[in-house]
């Protein structure tokens, strides 16, 4: 029996999306707010809402004790983490069950092992799943020097716990190792509370793709084969795609199969339980290497969801209330081309700063397999307290050309007035040869941008968005006017709806 009600860890669209697939299973939702989300949408659509704390997430969305508090105090039987915060956190996994609550995510052991890339790699190794060449022994800059030699440069200095880029550099060449390894170590430590390094080969211009993974309690665990990931920007992905354009074109057409029987040996090494993402990198004669087990949900999920027909939010908690997975491995098949694409609040031609502000006006695109997964709304404030993911943008195409013809037309129909956006850089890289033709490797950004074409000249505002600037601004101020009732356009008028059209920043495509 699934549990009657379920709080949710987290905010922004990935609570919604939870709260979203809670209501149609009949399950009532809890949400967690911090003083800044007092009138987002995830609190909004719950059943019953907490406030935890101030803005800051290290006094609201990362204290566990307060979450777990809320949990118990509100009556809820179990806590889903979403992804980010604590979603990987094998301690609140642990503190969870302690209390008696359930924890929708697989077992803070497996957590722990995979959670440290150095135990993850051991593990793996031991289980046969080939890991790129690397050196977990730490010690002094000296034996991580001789370590450096054996593997060859150029190779890459990376944090042993967290992700996302953090605690990573690039050593071209023996006389940027030392300064590499300080300043790795000092990043990991800030972002992750744990300083520990490693070293691994570095693997030019590789393809990023992943296998997602269920498993029950019941013995049972397959692959939702796979998600290609390679277009990033510092590590961090921004275009996904299902199935992988490079699988599709291989020649080896058993490698789908043995990536994905890799992935389930990965996931069993460890005795995993619940939904699961296997990465792997891989270079162009088609060898792969095991990356990182996320043991969480991926940001990317709907993309699977879209060419499989499954809920994945719907399968981890029937697994967390002990049900057994309806299907096998031969149940599942892909069928279409899904692509995914994320709106952040940022500017790419500021070296993608993040972008805050009041969101003035939102129009998303509306058609048959367009799918937006958000957590704002119009009126809305983009902070600096959090990641600046403002919405995901999903398509579903017969096949990849048809996906992508989609994916442009949604762009260029996604209207965000306010903070700017990267939906103008999404285009301009849905309009490039290389990724038009599936080639893009995890190279792809860096050369674009090297490219220097980017920005790309500016366009006019249409009469439309500036109409809409104005209004918004208008109605910003309730439909005020000055003592003597005019509005006029001179400079200077804080109550002209035009005042600021000229300062709007438009993350239109």
């Amino acid at each position: 029996m699934v549990f009657k009600r379920i709080l949710i860890a987290n905010r922004g669209e990935i609570a919604v999306r939870i709260i979203r697939a809670c209501q149609e299973m009949g399950i009532e939702t809890v949400a967690v707010y911090s003083e800044a989300d007092r009138t987002a949408l995830h609190p909004a659509l719950a059943d019953r809402a907490v406030c935890i704390g101030p803005a800051a997430p290290a006094e609201s969305y990362l204290r566990g004790e307060k979450i777990i508090a809320a949990a118990l105090a509100q009556g809820a039987a179990a806590i889903h983490p979403g992804y980010g915060f604590l979603s990987e956190s094998a301690a609140f996994a642990q503190q969870v069950q302690a209390a008696g609550l359930v924890f929708i995510g697989p077992d803070p052991a497996a957590m722990a092992t995979m959670g440290s890339k150095t135990s993850a790699r051991a593990r793996m190794q031991t289980a046969g799943v080939p890991v790129v060449p690397g050196y977990e022994g730490g010690g002094s800059p000296a034996e991580y020097q001789s370590a450096a030699r054996r593997l060859g440069y150029p190779l890459l200095v990376k944090a042993a716990a967290g992700g996302g880029g953090k605690g990573m550099r690039l050593v071209e060449e023996e006389a940027e190792l030392p300064l590499a390894l300080a300043a790795a170590e000092r990043e990991a430590q800030h972002a992750f509370g744990d300083g520990q390094i490693y070293l691994e080969k570095y693997l030019a211009a590789p393809r990023h793709i992943e296998f997602q993974i269920l498993a029950d309690r019941h013995g049972h665990t397959i692959h939702l084969y796979e998600r290609e990931c390679s277009i990033q920007r510092r590590h961090q992905k921004i275009i996904e795609e299902s199935p992988s354009p490079f699988l599709a074109m291989s020649r080896d057409r058993s490698l789908r199969q043995r990536m994905g029987a890799t992935a389930i040996a990965a996931a069993q090494a460890v005795n995993y339980v619940n939904a699961g993402t296997v990465e792997f990198l891989v270079d162009g004669s088609g060898n792969f290497y095991f990356l990182e087990m996320n043991t969480r949900l991926q940001v990317e999920h709907p993309i699977t969801e879209s060419v499989l027909g499954l809920d994945l939010v719907k399968a981890q908690i029937r697994i967390a209330a002990g049900e057994p997975l309806p299907y096998r491995q031969a149940d599942i098949s892909q069928h279409g081309h899904a692509i995914e694409c994320r709106i952040y609040a940022e500017d790419p031609a500021q070296g993608f700063l993040p972008s805050t502000g009041k969101l003035l006006r939102i129009e998303v695109p509306l058609g048959p397999q367009v799918r937006v997964d958000t957590g704002i709304m119009t009126g809305m404030e983009i902070t600096r307290y959090y990641d600046p993911l403002i919405a995901k943008l999903i398509v579903r195409g017969e096949n990849r050309a048809d996906a992508l013809q989609k994916m442009a037309w949604a762009l260029s129909h996604y209207t965000i007035l306010g903070p700017a956006t990267n939906i103008t850089f999404l285009q301009h890289i849905l309009d490039q040869p290389e990724f038009q033709a599936g080639q893009a490797t995890t190279q792809f950004i860096e050369g674009l941008l090297a490219g220097h074409d980017w920005p790309p000249p500016s366009t006019p505002v249409s009469d439309q968005v500036l109409i809409a600037a104005a209004v918004a601004q208008f109605m910003e101020h309730g439909g005020a006017r000055p003592a003597n009732g005019a509005v006029t356009p001179t400079e200077g008028d804080a109550f002209n709806p035009w005042y600021k059209a000229d300062d709007f920043r438009l993350g239109s495509g």
